[in-house]
């Protein structure tokens, strides 16, 4: 066997046991009573790419709705910075559901990493929770081609779902760092309980988050044969990388 030969059936077997790590983050657990879901016409249209990449899109969902409640229930004093009578129900409907959402006039239409910077601009008087989420789920949103699901003809790129990763970084370090000019965080995110014990519910979100975005980058990265341009992003600064 060549050299080159060689290379490929190493990449091969790389991206094979990348698609099972995958499957099996998104497994439910073993024992699970939960009925399996029906076969669908449709799926004979999809690779087994694309259905991790969908799978990997349903578990984003899940843990950014999870944010959401999370930081309404830490921070309840943005949700009245809305328009009258919002609710988390009603912001999770305007940041999830489908056809989905990207204009918002509240936020001057910002989406994505565009939204981002209102969080932690001393001047923005709304509602910082929905900037961020915004700003979140629009980022994530445009790593994916802002689909919600995909078939063999859709492409995806490894490179934006690798700096959705790193700018999920900066915006976990800004939010536990960056201060309004009292002292006081933009948002309250983690925090020590009564005992001491620090709760890192919201790292942990976090770092799920990040770990999803890597993994499916790489399993582009290998399945494609291209290279992810390792970037960095200042985390103290006002840019994020682009999507």
């Amino acid at each position: 066997m060549t050299g080159i030969a060689k290379l490929k059936t190493a990449r091969t077997r790389v991206g094979a046991t990348l698609l099972l790590l995958a499957a099996l983050m998104l497994l439910p657990g073993c024992g699970s009573s939960t009925p399996s879901k029906p076969f669908q016409v449709k799926n004979f249209a999809k690779s087994d790419i694309d259905m991790v990449a969908d799978a990997h899109i349903v578990a984003l969902k899940r843990l950014m709705r999870e944010l959401t409640v999370k930081l309404y229930k830490r921070n309840p004093r943005e949700l009245t910075k809305g328009p009258p009578g919002m609710s988390v129900e009603r912001r999770l409907h305007l940041l999830f559901d489908s056809p989905r959402l990207i204009a918002h006039p509240e936020l001057g239409n910002r989406y994505g990493v565009d939204a981002v910077p209102l969080v932690f601009d001393a001047e923005f008087t709304g509602d910082r929770v929905f900037a961020l989420m915004v700003g979140i789920s629009g980022m994530l949103h445009a790593s994916y081609e802002y689909r919600d699901e995909f078939f063999m003809l859709n492409e995806i790129d490894q490179q934006k779902l690798y700096n959705s990763a790193r700018n999920l970084e900066a915006v976990a370090w800004r939010l536990g760092n960056l201060r309004l000019p009292d002292g006081e965080l933009f948002l309250l995110t983690n925090a020590i309980d009564e005992d001491g014990t620090r709760n890192l519910s919201f790292e942990r979100i976090f770092g799920k988050l990040i770990g999803y975005q890597d993994m499916m980058a790489q399993i582009i990265a290998d399945k494609t044969n291209r290279t992810i341009k390792n970037v960095v992003v200042g985390f103290a600064s006002t840019t994020l990388l682009p999507i």
